[in-house]
């Protein structure tokens, strides 16, 4: 009983931060399925929270496509291309081993919240379109997100934010409700290969979902109001990153007995 209340709880946060910066979901669950439910082989904690954060940011896309936040076509070519590469990525995922993943994904972490808080100060261009110029850039930098994707097992939103404004320069608050699109494909593109090899656990990524139903309305909401900040979301979802990266680091370090 207490690991289903932990894992809403968990959900409630992660449905949050997606809401919030469309990407972190992932960042988040994974370490919450290892560190707080408890969930002891990375691989399953890889492949529920996979599942559970396309569900939740599937609900988070909702809300921001009833707001207009949402560029579809500019989404849709970044997550056909990234689907294929997140097949891939799934496959070297499993792979490798669970604790040595878990110290790659934090590393990976920092050096994107290093990329998003250099970016923080950009407002973009909310008329962006798709178009031959930011077509090809769409496609490769979807492509390279997916198998970073697969392989960590995550949504990639915190890959699919940054990757989206540095192809077509749109603002943060579309490039956030654009790439629910393409963490809810990719998401469920790991989640069916972790599932086919039985690596996912279906009680509990049922509840992860219920609670970030919920996490997912309030941190659209914010969102929306945070748009206005200049450079404040961008801010958020770096300290975010860095925040967890660093705590990841330190557990798997102790668990291996680095330290």
């Amino acid at each position: 009983m207490l690991e289903f209340l932990l894992g809403a709880l968990a959900g409630s946060a992660v449905g949050f931060t997606l809401g919030l910066v469309g990407g972190g979901g992932s960042i988040l669950a994974v370490p919450l399925m290892v560190y707080l439910v408890g969930v002891q082989d990375p691989h399953v904690a890889i492949g529920t929270s996979a599942l559970a954060v396309a569900a939740n940011a599937l609900i988070g896309l909702t809300g921001h496509a009833r707001k207009r936040n949402v560029k579809w076509r500019c989404a849709a070519v970044f997550a056909t291309a990234g689907v294929v590469g997140a097949w891939f990525g799934a496959m070297l995922g499993k792979a490798m081993d669970g604790q040595r993943l878990l110290v790659m994904f934090a590393l990976l972490m920092l050096v994107v919240a290093g990329l998003m808080f250099r970016s923080r100060g950009r407002e973009g261009d909310p008329a962006v379109v798709l178009n031959r110029g930011n077509a090809p850039r769409l496609l490769g930098s979807g492509a390279a997100t997916g198998l970073l994707s697969g392989f960590f097992g995550i949504g990639g939103g915190f890959l699919v934010v940054p990757g989206l404004i540095g192809s077509t320069g749109m603002p943060i608050l579309f490039a956030v409700g654009s790439s629910l699109v393409a963490v809810t494909a990719f998401g469920l593109t790991t989640a069916l290969s972790y599932a086919s090899s039985g690596l996912v656990a279906w009680p509990l990524a049922a509840v992860f979902i219920g609670g970030g139903a919920i996490g997912s309305l309030f941190g659209t909401r914010l969102a929306t109001r945070l748009a206005d900040r200049k450079g404040a979301l961008n801010t958020v979802l770096a300290a975010l990153i860095v925040v967890v990266a660093l705590y990841m680091l330190y557990r798997t370090a102790t668990e291996l007995g680095w330290l």
